[in-house]
């Protein structure tokens, strides 16, 4: 059997679709006038298919059958009889003349091949990497041009040819942009016996690890390291993210020997992608470092503290039981007053001596876990700061009330001062609104107004990591951690159209509105409709604490489909009890797909056979964790 090779056809029609896009309109029917039996079914089909597809069929099976069945029915011709047509011949040829001319169409030529794959290289390539809407574009544009497309080989030779022409152009402008210290740079980490740089582009495909001082540390050291090649600001502007992407994914798998086997260009480029993506990913990675390390001291202090406190005697004795009093008065009775059903069961006084114990304690749970923190920061966690101001550039588009800013302005001035020095001067500017909380304003200034360094600077790190998840600062040289100012594409105004189109939404923002106004004022009165006929299915409207409220009730669950359990019991008939890890086996014996996962470092020491297993196991648990 013959498989349909137009993967991109309609195959399911319902009838609508088949009368207004399947029917011979008048000066179709002159065009088959003079043609009987399979001849006349042939050429319909193929006429309606050229309209649509703006191409022929390359065999008989990519025409829908229910296109055969209703075409067939207008002309008066079995339906069976269009297995009898030829797509190629001198009858199949004549007829292809006769609709191109007719529908204002003519054959490719080398020259408009040749002009295909320039647009290509120019529109298409830049912004889309997939091969099947690459030749979908083309398709596309033959159509708007009114030439009939080439065949299959010589449609995938102009894909080529347009793919190389956009990598030599991209290549041949990063290297513009790199200039010539830039490409030495690059070229220099894949050089014979250069062990420095094999040793950095191992680094750079490694990930950062588990969180932590000395995993924050490193990140530093690497991202100095990759800065010192020098790559300049905006090496792939006006490139889509997608695009730079694939390269890097691209170079991810090569072993420095690799990079020699491929021409110099693309070589540089490769380097190029891969230190550009891994200098801002190493950039978020460490402002991910410290956004998870900041939580990881406070969540540890005040689990250490709790510890401490639950050990500790209680002051007022019997919790318990009056606790179980009150709850007693308050349910027997729900509506007295305060002071006539729970003072009589519990006194006043020893009420009050619970809130203030409460009280103490919250105090004195907060104070000790300040102290907690400021003794693991100081001892530890310190040696971090003045590295991270000096490696990461953070920055903020809020001119008026920037005190995050001013504090990290003040920390970056202590940076290389003496942890001895305890407090900052008294002539420094020292933001407090905005970076300390209330809670931690007596631990970090004294009676006399004097702001101590170590739990100031607890607050700013606190303060900053609050600030960079609302995005309120932004780090220079970040991907995700980058100026919002920057998330759209870097090719967003001269594609804005492919954009959009991939989210399926209108170019016009006028036309975006005014639909969605329409749906939802009919979505609306569907349902003031359905509420006033009482066709809601339960739903109704009603107040709760003096406000509308729309009560929705549940959703019965629905029959099990007819069949459902036959099939279920046929399974089990068959085959049995299946195994999922027997599964994972069976399937990679016959499909081999654990060849197709390859390490990110630069080489790999596991056996394949024992890599092999604990794919597979890894894939095993990975499912029962879903399940």
């Amino acid at each position: 059997m013959i498989e349909a090779k137009g993967a991109g056809v309609r195959q399911e029609w319902s009838p609508e679709a088949l009368l207004a896009n399947w029917t011979l309109v008048d000066g179709d029917w002159d065009l088959v006038a003079n043609k009987s039996g399979t001849t006349r079914l042939g050429f319909s089909l193929l006429l309606k298919f050229f309209e649509l597809e703006g191409r022929f069929p390359d065999v008989l099976e990519e025409v829908p059958p229910a296109a055969v069945e209703y075409a067939a029915d207008l002309v008066k011709v079995p339906a069976t009889d269009f297995a009898k047509y030829l797509l190629v011949g001198r009858t199949a040829e004549y007829h292809r003349k006769q609709i191109r001319e007719a529908l204002g169409f003519r054959p490719s030529t080398v020259a408009d091949e040749k002009a295909l794959a320039e647009w290509l290289a120019v529109e298409v390539c830049p912004v889309e990497l997939v091969e099947d809407r690459q030749r979908e574009a083309l398709l596309v544009e033959c159509r708007a041009r009114k030439i009939e497309p080439p065949g299959r080989t010589r449609v995938e030779k102009v894909l080529v040819a347009a793919r190389g022409k956009w990598e030599k152009t991209f290549c041949a402008r990063t290297i513009g942009r790199l200039g010539e210290a830039g490409t030495a740079r690059l070229l220099s980490l894949v050089a014979e016996d250069n062990e420095a740089g094999t040793a950095l582009l191992t680094a750079l495909k490694r990930d950062p690890g588990a969180v932590g001082l000395d995993s924050l540390l490193a990140e530093i050291t690497k991202l100095n390291d990759v800065r010192k090649l020098g790559l300049p600001d905006g090496l792939f502007m006006g490139y889509s993210e997608k695009l730079v992407a694939a390269w890097r994914a691209r170079v991810i798998k090569m072993y420095p020997s690799d990079f020699r086997d491929t021409s110099e260009d693309v070589r540089i480029t490769l380097l190029a992608a891969l230190c550009s993506s891994r200098q801002a990913e190493i950039t978020d990675a460490l402002v991910e470092l410290l956004v998870a390390l900041v939580h990881k001291i406070n969540a540890r202090a005040e689990r250490r503290v709790e510890k401490q406190l639950t050990a500790e005697l209680k002051k007022v004795r019997g919790k318990e039981g009056i606790l179980f009093k009150l709850a007693t008065a308050a349910v027997d009775k729900p509506d007295e007053v305060v002071r006539r059903a729970l003072f009589p069961v519990v006194g006043e006084k020893t009420l009050r001596e619970l809130v203030a114990e409460a009280k103490a304690n919250e105090k004195v749970f907060k104070a000790k876990v300040r102290t907690t923190l400021r003794s693991s920061y100081s001892s530890y966690y310190r040696q971090m700061l003045p590295p991270l101001l000096n490696t990461l550039g953070f920055k903020c588009n809020n001119t008026a009330y920037r005190p995050v800013m001013d504090a990290m302005k003040l920390l970056k001035k202590y940076a290389d001062i003496d942890g001895k020095t305890r407090f900052y001067d008294a002539g420094d500017d020292v933001p407090m609104d905005g970076v300390v909380r209330k809670d931690w304003r007596e631990a970090v200034a004294d009676d006399k107004g004097k702001v101590e360094r170590i739990p100031y600077e607890l607050c700013v790190l606190v303060a900053l990591r609050d600030a960079v998840r609302r995005r309120e600062i932004y780090v220079e040289g970040a991907a995700r951690w980058r100026t919002p100012e920057d998330d759209l594409p870097g090719d967003f105004e001269a594609t804005r159209a492919v954009h959009y189109a991939a989210i399926r939404q209108r170019l016009n923002p006028r036309a975006f509105i005014a639909d969605l106004k329409k749906r939802m004022t009919a979505s609306l009165d569907q349902l003031s409709s359905a509420l006033a006929d009482g066709s809601a299915g339960g739903v109704k409207v009603t107040t709760r604490k003096g406000e509308p409220w729309i009560i929705v009730p549940k959703l019965e669950p629905l029959a099990e489909p007819t069949g459902l359990q036959a099939l279920k019991d046929e399974v089990v008939r068959r085959w049995g009890v299946l195994d999922l890890l027997d599964v994972l086996k069976n399937s990679d014996f016959l499909t081999g797909f654990t060849e197709e996962f390859s390490s990110v470092a630069a080489y790999e020491r596991i056996e394949r056979d024992v890599l092999q297993r604990r794919l597979l196991l890894a894939l095993f648990a990975g499912s029962l964790t879903r399940l």
